[in-house]
């Protein structure tokens, strides 16, 4: 395979993994231990806040009266594309029965979640449309009780944008909580008396690391990490647009990997040159500088059956296509979080309003996962019943494998059945 990197990134996404485990479990231990008192606590410390967790109907009234008319509706259309989708995905997921041999009936149900927690960062950002992705899909799985929690911006409670979304997509409870205390209080139903089995949500990284930790005690989506785009690019691409994708993606922190993989040297040259001014024509370009010279690349293939091998080891969070034959592209790729066909989609588009997810895998766990969806909240759930007469099948083979196995305990579930259901009648349980 010939590969050749243009611009190599000098860094790998990390973090100091282990003081940040340190600092997260000491805190999820406190609030095991101590419950409203510590949550309390962080709250103060960590997001100057001392007012009421639970957000009340007056608060959604007073964020709403501070958001223009046009900002409303947008958040509205992206909360029904959101939903609708999610909706579209619940309804591809079947129920069904099936008789496997005479009288075997097996089948399965789908079955939502009883409650779940969802997460929606703060920070630098005002990341509305996150209130949407993981609530509105909740919604749609058919979860009882949803709780989602939000920290204070500033001190001053929600953002108003975020309470807006949270509010849009009707979750049960709204908290004005953030960072670990925000995902242990969901985990141990502290303020709502209903612990969540599942937690979903993008956050930084002591919320990825409070899931980490609880995950087990309690489900979550995905395990997350810095955002990331790859790019891949022919010569009918146009360098300006993959510049501008790739920085747009680039701003979401120090550590986001921005990536380009093409087929044309002169493509890449040209992103290359384009990137600098791209990047600094941003109102705050110190970011988005720092990501693209520590963790940018630009590699060079010498055709797309060799971008794809190279895309499925990097498996990216948003994978774009600027290429021909976007149904060639559709149908080979197979590791990415989600995939934007041709000039006419972004990455941006998927994040806020377009339809499909945007809280996605991140380093190379697309290999195994998708990102957040409908299913993601539904159990799938198996049951079988037998008539008295397919026993005589299955109980003499269940015995004899179970003995093969050495587990005589299992066997003889088996052998009462035989006995009970055909008395007088000669089985071979054994297999000698």
């Amino acid at each position: 395979m010939s590969v050749t990197y243009l611009k190599k990134a000098t860094k790998t996404a990390e973090t100091d993994e282990g003081k940040t485990q340190e600092i997260v479990l000491n805190m999820l231990n406190d609030i095991r231990a101590n419950g409203e008192e510590a949550i309390k606590k962080y709250a103060e410390k960590l997001d100057k806040w001392t007012g009421e967790f639970i957000v009340k109907q007056d608060e959604i009234d007073k964020a709403a009266g501070m958001l223009n008319e046009q900002t409303k509706k947008d958040i509205q259309f992206a909360y029904e594309q959101v939903y609708e989708f999610a909706v579209q995905q619940r309804k591809s997921m079947l129920e069904f029965e099936t008789e496997l041999y005479p009288g075997v009936i097996a089948g399965q149900r789908l079955i939502p979640v009883n409650a779940a927690g969802c997460y929606v960062p703060g920070g630098r950002f005002a990341h509305a449309a996150s209130a949407l992705m993981s609530i509105a899909t909740a919604r749609a799985a058919g979860v009882p009780f949803v709780v989602a929690c939000s920290p204070s911006h500033h001190g001053g409670g929600i953002h108003p944008s975020i309470l807006y979304a949270m509010a849009v997509a009707k979750p049960d409870v709204i908290m004005t909580l953030g960072g670990v205390q925000a995902i242990a209080a969901m985990t141990f139903g502290i303020f709502t008396g209903k612990p969540a089995d599942i937690i979903v949500g993008p956050g930084n990284k002591f919320v990825a690391e409070a899931k980490r930790i609880l995950f087990g005690e309690v489900g979550i989506d995905v395990f997350a990490g810095p955002s990331e785009i790859l790019v891949i690019a022919d010569d009918t691409a146009d360098p300006e647009i993959v510049a501008v994708d790739l920085v747009g993606q680039a701003e979401h922190g120090y550590d986001s990997p921005a990536i380009l993989i093409t087929t044309s040297e002169s493509l890449a040259k040209k992103v290359m040159e384009l990137m600098p001014q791209v990047i600094e024509d941003l109102p705050e370009p110190e970011v988005t500088r720092s990501s693209w010279a520590d963790y940018g690349e630009v590699i060079l293939v010498s055709n797309r059956e060799e971008a794809v091998l190279v895309n499925d080891e990097y498996a990216p969070e948003h994978l774009e296509i600027h290429a021909a034959d976007l149904d060639w592209w559709l149908k080979t790729l197979t590791n990415y979080g989600s995939l934007f066909l041709g000039e006419e989609t972004t990455v941006a588009y998927g994040d806020k309003t377009s339809g499909p997810n945007h809280i996605l895998p991140t380093k190379k766990a697309a290999r195994y996962s998708g990102g957040l969806n409908a299913g993601k909240f539904i159990k799938t759930l198996t049951y079988q019943r037998l008539t008295r007469e397919a026993n005589r099948q299955i109980g003499p083979v269940s015995a004899r494998i179970s003995r093969l196995e050495g587990m005589e305990g299992h066997a003889r579930t088996s052998d009462i059945r035989m006995k009970k259901f055909f008395p007088g009648e000669t089985f071979d349980l054994t297999g000698d």
